[in-house]
């Protein structure tokens, strides 16, 4: 089977004539500490083995010729016009990284770029930071301009929302330039300090489920959940000195100073507080190799995420509830942002393929929609595969 690389590089070849530079950048899943990243919590990504490869070479005008090769389309743009493209939204993600250059001083040449991707679109695991993430890389190496990875990062999260216009925070990006094989990544989302902690999965496997649903509620309801957190930090912070973020805070202090006031603003903001806690122990489990106590700290952050921050569907809670009491699940959650999306699975390798054989049905049955699944390892983050 020929390599996406190889692909790359055949069609880079027959459309421009040169051998071009190609880049990798993965995908990312998120095992622990969902709506966290936004409280100056902690987030536990790792990068998988579903990438965007974008082969690079320089021009000699100031013309940028881009290709998506999965859907056949090309975009021509000179430097002079560098902006965000209203009528589609791949070229941004690359445009965007490109200005990121000119922000910074660098003299950008034009450049010719092909882009081919396995990450699932619309799965929630960041295809649009992997594509970000390896046009950065790749006209770093190119244009010699020095940039270290956390800058890198940096640049592909602006190109996220200057050219793309999605107020992310950091985490996708992060997990793309940043990981590494068999490790997740404990980042601290106040200071961006981050520290690699093992993941091993011998004789496991991690099953993303995705419920190919959307619910519009969800821009709507995170800004809403936004708002509630923030709220009860307001409330805190009149009592005690100090307090921030939903980081600094206790459930003591929830006691004392928000339930009292709304109790839906207790419930939103405890959920948060436990689940700063639970990742963190989470991280002990992974230290001590004891994938059974993680397991139990993802399911008890699918339930509340479902009862206390409520931002689960019925499609997600139907995917939890039915691999709960399976022997071969270690744990299952909801990931990501809510109203839809993959649950993700750790799953032992030997009770796999029922898993997946039984559940399929049993969901397109209930739900009427298809049931997408997608076996994933933890690789290493963004790289140069070809020169």
């Amino acid at each position: 089977m020929i390599s996406p690389a190889d692909r790359l590089a055949k069609a880079f070849e027959d459309e421009f004539h040169q051998k071009p530079l190609i880049v990798r950048s993965p995908g990312r899943v998120n095992i622990i500490g969902e709506h966290t990243d936004y409280n100056e919590g902690f987030v536990l990504p790792a990068a998988i083995d579903k990438a965007a490869y974008v082969a690079v070479s320089l021009r000699e005008d100031d013309e940028i010729h881009l290709r998506a090769l999965d859907l056949q389309e090309s975009f021509s743009v000179s430097i002079r016009d560098l902006r965000p493209v209203g009528d589609v939204s791949w070229p941004n993600y690359m445009l965007g990284a490109a200005a990121q250059f000119i922000k910074r001083g660098v003299k950008l040449p034009g450049f010719n770029a092909v882009l081919t991707s396995d990450v699932p679109m619309g799965a929630g695991l960041s295809s649009s930071a992997a594509v970000e993430c390896a046009t950065v890389f790749a006209l770093n190496e190119l244009l010699k301009s020095n940039v270290d990875r956390l800058t890198m990062v940096q640049m592909a999260q602006k190109a996220e929302h200057e050219f793309a216009g999605v107020m992310c925070g950091i985490m996708d990006q992060f997990a793309s330039m940043m990981g590494k094989k068999d490790h997740v990544i404990k980042l601290d989302c106040r200071s961006l300090a981050f520290e690699y902690v093992p993941f091993r999965l011998e004789g496991v496997k991690v099953l993303l489920l995705n419920t190919n649903v959307k619910h519009s509620l969800a821009s709507s309801e995170y800004n809403t959940r936004r708002k509630e957190c923030e709220r009860a930090v307001e409330w805190v912070r009149a009592h005690v000195a100090g307090v921030n973020s939903l980081r600094d805070v206790t459930e003591d202090m929830l006691d004392r100073y928000v339930l009292p006031q709304d109790k839906t603003v207790d419930m939103r903001s405890r959920f948060v507080v436990q689940e700063i806690t639970r990742l963190q122990s989470g991280c002990e489990d992974l230290r001590r190799n004891d994938l059974s106590a993680l397991g139990k700290k993802m399911f008890a952050t699918h339930d509340g995420l479902s009862t206390m921050y409520g931002v689960s569907c019925r499609e997600l809670d139907w995917l939890v509830d039915r691999v709960r009491d399976n022997p071969s699940v270690i744990g299952a959650r909801m990931m990501g942002g809510g109203f839809g999306g993959c649950t993700i699975n750790l799953v032992k390798e030997e009770g796999l393929e029922d898993l997946i054989a039984s559940i399929k049905p049993a969901y397109e049955r209930e739900m009427k929609l298809p049931l997408t699944h997608y076996v994933a390892s933890i690789e290493n983050g963004t790289e140069v595969v070809r020169l």
